[in-house]
């Protein structure tokens, strides 16, 4: 059971900690002599990253902008590009997304800032499942087979590796541009041959015996294959509200300590806040942590060129990164710096 007497015993500490960022961060007493938003709009993908999900379910980012009177608007797309297109916009401030549409919009030369890591998982979390009585017994079988994946995503990007490790092109599949809300009832129905979707909501259809596993990148994957998810922020707003930026990040290293310090509990929120199979989170941070630090470290970057490449190569990406341009991590180093001073 999601413990939420000592999660909101330790979070009030948390955010305690934070809220001193009126001063620590900005350096000023308040947000009083500066313009304000009038809101702070975030997004993710659906169901949200963890650290967006801690947000959501403790309001972190609520507490830390009420004495401003600043609201805070979480919202979730049905896939990275969706969300990558609102911040390119401005309809929203900043994203929590998946590498392949943070780099999509980063190599469009859009008004966007790379301002931290929402995660960097060890493991790839991306599954090939196809049905429990299908003939087909590796990749290459997938050869003319329908495919069903959200175009643009991460997964996309797995699966064309993976393909590509069997000597496979992607071209050489029929890929439909389809969710897990969909792709899961067509693949129990017959109606496609196979589905690439994340290990939480994948694994849902296995445990039901509704499908089985053809290929886990988590486990049959390399190495090098995980790349960074990033936190990203509209070029203006960053401009007209850094001090707001560094608070967002303070809150969300602090939420990034507090989760590896509370793994059972962070697992409990994660399961309750996303229906995924509690097997499938703690397989996913099978080592006991969650790895949710933002520092953007030149491992991270030299990872993100290395997945900028693959997505060129693989006509997933238009343009290339002007990664001095692209990159600022003026605002985490500032968080951080902050953070220590109220410790």
């Amino acid at each position: 059971m999601l413990r939420n007497r000592l999660s909101r015993r330790d979070f009030a500490r948390l955010t305690a900690a934070v809220i001193v960022l009126g001063a620590a961060v900005i350096g000023t007493p308040s947000l009083a002599q500066e313009e304000k938003p009038e809101v702070i709009r975030i997004g993710s993908t659906a169901p949200g990253h963890l650290k967006f999900i801690l947000f959501r379910n403790q309001k972190l980012l609520e507490k830390e902008f009420a004495a401003d009177g600043i609201p805070v608007e979480l919202t979730t797309f049905d896939g990275g590009s969706a969300a990558s297109v609102a911040l390119g916009s401005g309809a929203i401030d900043l994203t929590y997304i998946g590498n392949n549409p943070s780099l999509r919009l980063g190599a469009s030369g859009a008004d966007v800032k790379l301002i931290g890591l929402s995660s960097w998982v060890p493991s790839n979390e991306t599954l090939v499942l196809v049905r429990p009585d299908s003939d087909i017994k590796t990749l290459a079988d997938l050869k003319g087979k329908r495919v069903a994946y959200l175009s643009g995503t991460v997964r996309h990007s797995t699966f064309a590796k993976a393909l590509e490790a069997e000597g496979v092109s992607l071209d050489a599949v029929e890929s439909l541009n389809i969710g897990i809300e969909n792709s899961g009832p067509a693949l129990v129905r017959g109606d496609i041959d196979a589905i690439v979707e994340s290990t939480g909501s994948a694994t849902k259809l296995v445990e039901a015996g509704q499908a089985r596993v053809l290929f886990d990148a988590g486990v049959s994957g390399r190495p090098e294959w995980a790349v960074p998810h990033l936190i990203s922020v509209n070029g203006d707003f960053a401009r007209r509200y850094p001090k707001i930026v560094e608070r967002i990040l303070a809150v969300d290293i602090a939420a990034a300590r507090w989760a590896d310090a509370h793994r059972d509990e962070t697992i409990d929120i994660f399961v309750k806040e996303t229906g995924n199979s509690p097997q499938a989170a703690r397989a996913t941070y099978a080592d006991g942590r969650f790895y949710q630090d933002p520092e953007i470290t030149p491992e991270a970057i030299a990872a993100l060129k290395g997945e900028e490449a693959f997505m060129a190569k693989a006509g997933l990406l238009k343009g290339s990164v002007d990664y001095d341009r692209w990159v600022d991590t003026r605002f985490e180093r500032a968080a951080r710096q902050s953070l220590a001073a109220t410790n």
